[in-house]
């Protein structure tokens, strides 16, 4: 459900990454690479999601991968850590006992973290998340990169930066943005993170989705008889 509810925004997108994005994932890539202890925070949405594309990224970037959940129960956590392991984990973080501090003003179970982990963060990718914790986090001084199809939620907009796409698109690209980046100086890596601005990504993401939907109100059907001219049309916006 939760899910579901961020991939609606999908359809608004066209089901396409934007070219906004891939920058802001180029500029997520620069600050984990920089970072002296980045964090990727996994939920069972992600777990069931892109198992294998967390496990990656956080081998590339070198970060530390930690379960955290708004509703905490022993069982889901070993059946998250038992599905990245399975994709390759070596260690997961924020099991049971593990996860033993707490971020201040969050009232969730997201609020018990890791002291190995996003405690100790300094940089925190936190996919398919909610804003109570962006928040909390920023306000501790982490740089928070989202995913989130949603330019409009809290997530979105008070992340660092915003990658407004589909965790199964957006984890491969970032994982490719990273490769890509890995020789560079760190003086490099602070450019690109210094000449990216989140509000004109998420403004561009709104645009997309005003741009499209003007497109389709335009020839007055969403769903013409004909769906080979749907196709069509959607090919052109």
């Amino acid at each position: 459900m939760a899910h579901g509810r961020g991939e609606a925004f999908d359809y608004l997108l066209g089901e396409r990454t934007l070219k906004s994005s891939v920058e802001a994932a180029r500029a997520a890539a620069a600050a984990m690479l920089l970072a002296k202890h980045p964090v990727i925070s996994v939920n069972g949405n992600v777990a069931a999601l892109a198992a294998e594309d967390v496990v990656r990224l956080a081998e590339v970037v070198g970060a530390k991968i930690e379960v955290n959940l708004f509703y905490r129960t022993e069982e889901r956590e070993l059946a998250i850590m038992r599905v990245l392991e399975r994709a390759g984990a070596r260690e997961v973080l924020g099991v049971g006992d593990a996860a033993s501090a707490q971020i201040p003003e969050v009232h969730s179970d997201r609020r018990r973290v890791d002291p190995r982990g996003i405690l100790k963060a300094d940089v925190v990718l936190i996919p398919l998340e909610d804003g109570d914790r962006t928040e909390a986090l920023r306000r501790m001084g982490k740089t928070v990169i989202a995913i989130d199809l949603n330019p409009l939620s809290r997530t979105a907009q008070r992340a660092s930066i915003t990658i407004v796409d589909n965790v199964v698109r957006a984890l491969p690209i970032l994982t490719n943005e990273a490769i890509r980046l890995k020789d560079e100086r760190p003086e490099e890596l602070k450019r690109i993170l210094s000449e990216f601005d989140n509000r004109e990504a998420l403004a561009d993401a709104i645009r997309a989705i005003n741009q499209r939907l003007s497109g389709l109100a335009k020839v007055g059907a969403y769903l013409p008889e004909d769906m080979e001219t749907y196709k069509d049309l959607e090919g052109n916006l």
